[in-house]
């Protein structure tokens, strides 16, 4: 079925292999992923993840065959959903964000399609979500989390730049705020004062916005531990370029604290 371009919403493909199942929904934007989003599909399959999740995959247009239909369904996929417009990550979890809302979902949990992330940690998002929490945070850096072969540059500019900033602007203090694993309540984002879905959040934008705006409002936030591990050699597996990438996110983290994504 596909679903024409609406405001804040991206045109987009759904083929939806099962019927909603359960309360909260996993999104997991990817584009070009290879055997990246299979093995981390194999690790939510292993750790039994659709019995706590309807899992979703946010595709910004693969052409690589990492959406091939059997190896998700195999892999108990739910969902397929598939960009049809302009952005990039922010597009794709807008697309997932109001699909999800329109389905039902009380909670939803984003994380990464590369494998660097411990999926097998969803159940503990929903915990808090259940107890009442809007805005669940993973960190590799709180007690019982895992850093593993971080690259140092990442590492400096997580902890002394990027967490740092979010913190003042959120009122709270957060020490993984690079990570898009986390948990968002449906009350946090249906708020009027919130506003997730809107075309200015086409890159990373979206991911800072809903990082601080939830405390602004007063909304429970917290971190949970998580761990994200890199590959010891090879390609770091990232869409963020060092010079460019990096500089565009110190862009938006400014315009962020200065409250340039807040609704008008």
């Amino acid at each position: 079925m596909i679903y024409q371009k609406k405001e804040g919403v991206p045109q987009f493909e759904c083929t939806e292999y099962a019927e909603k199942t359960k309360d909260y929904v996993v999104l997991i934007p990817i584009i070009n992923e290879g055997d990246r989003i299979i093995k981390e599909l194999k690790r939510a399959y292993d750790a039994d993840i659709a019995d706590y999740a309807d899992i979703v995959i946010c595709d910004g247009g693969s052409t690589d065959g990492c959406t091939d239909e059997k190896k998700l369904k195999k892999l108990q996929v739910n969902t397929l959903l598939v960009k049809q417009d302009a952005g990039k990550q922010g597009a794709q979890l807008r697309m997932g964000i109001w699909w999800a809302l329109e389905r039902g979902y009380q909670g939803i949990i984003t994380i990464d399609g590369n494998n660097k992330d411990s999926i097998e940690n969803v159940p503990d998002f929903i915990r808090k979500l259940e107890a009442g929490y809007d805005l669940i945070q993973g960190s590799r850096f709180v007690k019982g989390g895992k850093a593993v072969n971080t690259p140092l540059v990442r590492l400096i500019s997580v902890q002394l730049i990027h967490a740092p900033i979010i913190s003042l602007t959120a009122h709270q203090r957060f020490t993984d705020t690079t990570n898009a694993y986390r948990a968002y309540s449906r009350r946090y984002l249906e708020d009027e004062r919130v506003q997730p879905l809107r075309d200015v959040f086409m890159t990373y934008e979206l991911l800072a916005y809903l990082s601080v705006r939830a405390t602004q409002l007063g909304y429970k936030a917290c971190e949970i531990p998580v761990t994200r591990s890199y590959p010891k050699k090879g390609k770091t597996p990232t869409k963020i370029s060092f010079f460019k990438g990096n500089s565009e996110l110190m862009k938006i983290l400014v315009k962020n604290a200065f409250g340039a994504y807040n609704p008008k």
